[in-house]
């Protein structure tokens, strides 16, 4: 039977790790998100390898997107990005230090908000390639709310410090694949 996404909201995720073999952590959290109740994952990018923001003293960082259809609200679907973070095992500190997984609720449906708990769509979102180049492959045609169209965004140039992570990894069915 076909799922019925007709009244569910369209979600945008960032992932990303450089901690404790940042490309597992990164697919396996694609897996998860396909465990979140009356949620769907419907694409996935690459993974891509990025220099670290703040602190240089730290690895380089694997990052990708996410598309979701969800029946969840913005902050339940924030609350279940942050159970997975924890089940992997990440712990809040410095902010942009290294982390074992980082999920970023980016976009979600048109809604813009800024709460203490939750702005959106992202506030950074406009600012970082390794957000926008993986976005853009999964959803070339997205209108980021407020701030118009995803594609308007991208550089014109290659993105510096960003290249397409090249490996074996487990996938998140378990089998093995290039990436």
């Amino acid at each position: 039977m076909i799922a019925d996404h007709s009244a569910q909201t369209g979600a945008y995720i960032g992932l990303g790790s450089n901690l404790e073999t940042p490309a597992e952590q990164v697919i396996r959290a694609f897996g998860e998100l396909h465990r979140i109740p009356q949620t769907w994952c419907i694409a996935r990018s690459s993974l891509y390898v990025s220099a670290p923001l703040g602190p240089t003293d730290q690895p380089d960082y694997i990052n990708a997107a996410a598309a979701l259809v969800t029946g969840l609200d913005a902050r339940s679907l924030l609350n279940h990005l942050h159970a997975i973070e924890r089940a992997h095992g990440r712990e809040r500190g410095e902010r942009w230090g290294p982390r074992t997984l980082d999920l970023d609720l980016l976009i979600f449906g048109e809604t813009i908000m800024n709460t203490r708990e939750l702005v959106l769509p992202h506030p950074e979102i406009c600012n970082r390639d390794f957000v926008l180049i993986p976005l853009h492959e999964i959803a070339p045609e997205l209108r980021i709310p407020g701030r118009g169209a995803l594609a308007g965004l991208i550089p014109d140039h290659s993105p510096e410090g960003l290249t397409i992570w090249k490996g074996v990894a487990a996938d998140f069915d378990g089998s093995s694949s290039m990436l």
